[in-house]
């Protein structure tokens, strides 16, 4: 697990879209697992002011609201198209979103999985983390072996989205979501946490013990993780120090 500490949410991801943008170059089909919500909203900009190709490249989602329609602002649908892919050369049969919709929820769950192997597997998937240690909609407790799923959210998860919608009433309390036994088959996964809030899940997350009670967690088994935080973020990490040095140490070819 390698952590990136950043003095600013910008800064931050700016190193995060070059490590996709890298993998886009040297992969032009790659298969990317994408997230959603404010904090990837920044990544999505500096991909967007890259000018990458996408052409080629297959996404899939995290997760969807259950009964909100495609259409709605605050569907993860209408989020996607608005923030990312009507502004990138995306093929639009090539883009993988939870259907919140399918009539035979259980079934569309195991088709995800199935679309996701017939791809390839995802070479990168995008997380952010909930104050509560959440990734996806995986909130605490779930299985560290899950497969895409419907969720219950948790009445902290509905406050945190809350503003999304205007109301805590407003927020659904069903989603689709991948599993973690699905986002730590991704060959490499990209965790983004910026603000205050995420200081004390980001901490427990990357120096805490391995547990159902704080999801990410589980990212410390993954042989592959990069986690980009701003200086906020970062507040409550015993080693910070030394993950700065780290970072500011490594090799240039290392380097992104």
């Amino acid at each position: 697990m390698e952590i990136i500490i950043q003095p600013t949410t910008e800064a931050a991801a700016g190193i995060a879209a070059r490590i996709i943008a890298r993998l886009l170059r040297d992969k032009p089909d790659a298969v990317l697992g994408l997230a959603t919500g404010s904090t990837p909203l920044p990544l999505y900009q500096a991909l967007v002011a890259m000018n990458l190709d996408w052409s080629k490249v297959t996404t899939f989602n995290l997760d969807e609201y259950i009964g909100l329609p495609r259409e709605h602002p605050q569907s993860y649908h209408s989020f996607m198209w608005e923030n990312l892919f009507r502004q990138v050369n995306i093929a639009p049969e090539n883009v993988h979103i939870p259907d919140g919709n399918a009539p035979d929820i259980p079934a569309f769950c195991a088709s995800y999985e199935n679309q996701i192997r017939a791809a390839g597997g995802i070479d990168l998937q995008v997380l952010g983390i909930g104050t509560d240690g959440h990734i996806g909609f995986n909130e605490p407790t779930s299985s560290l072996a899950s497969r895409t799923r419907i969720k219950t959210l948790t009445p902290q998860t509905r406050k945190d989205n809350a503003r999304f919608f205007g109301s805590e009433d407003s927020v659904p309390h069903h989603v689709i979501t991948m599993g973690i036994g699905t986002i730590m088959e991704a060959r490499l996964n990209l965790l983004l946490a910026f603000g205050p809030s995420k200081a004390n899940a980001v901490a427990e997350a990357v120096e805490g013990p391995v547990t159902s009670i704080n999801p990410a967690s589980v990212l410390q088994m993954h042989p592959v993780v990069k986690v980009c935080l701003d200086e906020p973020a970062a507040g409550q990490l015993q080693r910070a120090d030394y993950f700065r040095w780290v970072y500011e140490n490594k090799p240039a070819w290392q380097a992104f």
